[in-house]
């Protein structure tokens, strides 16, 4: 792929990303068959097919998967070099990219907003996916930074641990256990719980609690996010382990009730973490420096609010 151009890249990935061709012209600002022809050019010089059409429906092909990757790293790259030509020319300002897991959607917000309050300039894109999406947008350089609980282990990175994520039991506040002072972590193995899906960070540390504490719940049932487990525990559905930071409104409202099990909460740590190979701009080594001097504290100011 010897010749092939900046332009035909930034055209793909739009097909890619929209897995479409109209969209992407619409994006792009340029007819459909300009876009058709951008794609066929690639394909060419490829020597395979990058999309396929099945129906009406654009998908892309093993070959564009791998093109559309690479595509994405480009055009971040290329991102980064405007960047760092700013910081040398002494423009204000750039742009930050971060990716957070779900369950750090209930204070990560806060943290930028505090930040974009000191430094005005910054432009800013938050993405909040599953633990499996921010990995990969890490690996394929989409993002300048990460929040999340594990860092991951299919690359190497830098992780720096800047603030406690704690991890609690809730239940209904007519559940029976509530009135307990004290609760043995087997009277949970009577109990229905409410559980995250495999995958999740949150599901991996309720695994490990529930191996050292020997917990064995007769009933589980798995649901999907946050949001959906707090409503059936607040519905009497079953308990549940969750993180501290997405429950901290119900609790203090008094719509769900922190039970006192021994062992909990279970402090983990948030990372921000970055490629090992990655140079950071100094828009987000500022942040990083950010989180890991100011986060703390600020995480502690106020109870998360209700998405």
């Amino acid at each position: 792929m010897k010749h092939v151009t900046l332009r035909q890249l930034k055209v793909f990935e739009s097909v890619a990303r929209h897995l479409s061709f109209s969209r992407a012209a619409e994006e792009l600002h340029l007819t459909q068959p300009a876009v058709s022809m951008q794609v066929k050019q690639l394909e060419e010089q490829a020597g395979l097919p990058l999309t396929e059409m099945v129906g009406k429906k654009v998908f892309l092909t093993e070959a564009g998967e791998e093109v559309a990757r690479h595509a994405r790293r480009i055009a971040q790259q290329l991102r980064e070099a405007d960047e760092a030509l700013d910081a040398i020319k002494g423009v204000r300002g750039g742009r930050l990219s971060i990716g957070v897991i779900s369950t750090a959607k209930y204070f990560a917000p806060r943290l930028l907003a505090e930040f974009r309050r000191r430094k005005p300039g910054i432009e800013l894109n938050l993405s909040v996916s599953n633990r499996e999406t921010v990995v990969r947008q890490l690996a394929d350089n989409e993002i300048d930074l990460a929040i999340m609980g594990h860092p991951p282990q299919e690359f190497t990175t830098i992780a720096e641990a800047f603030a406690d994520h704690p991890l609690v039991i809730i239940a209904a506040p007519d559940h029976p256990l509530v009135d307990r002072k004290q609760i043995v972590p087997k009277l949970l193995n009577e109990e229905t719980f409410l559980i995250r899906e495999p995958g999740s960070g949150t599901r991996a540390t309720m695994e490990r609690y529930f191996s050292d504490a020997i917990i064995a719940p007769e009933h589980v049932v798995e649901m999907g996010s946050n949001e959906t487990i707090k409503q059936a525990v607040m519905a009497g559905l079953g308990i549940a382990f969750i993180s501290a930071h997405s429950v901290s409104l119900e609790c203090e409202v008094n719509r769900l009730v922190k039970l006192p099990v021994a062992g909990t909460p279970v402090i983990r740590r948030w990372f921000v973490v970055h490629r090992a190979e990655k140079e950071l701009l100094p828009v987000a080594e500022t942040f990083r420096a950010f989180l890991l001097a100011e986060a703390p504290a600020l995480m502690a100011d106020r109870p998360a609010t209700k998405s």
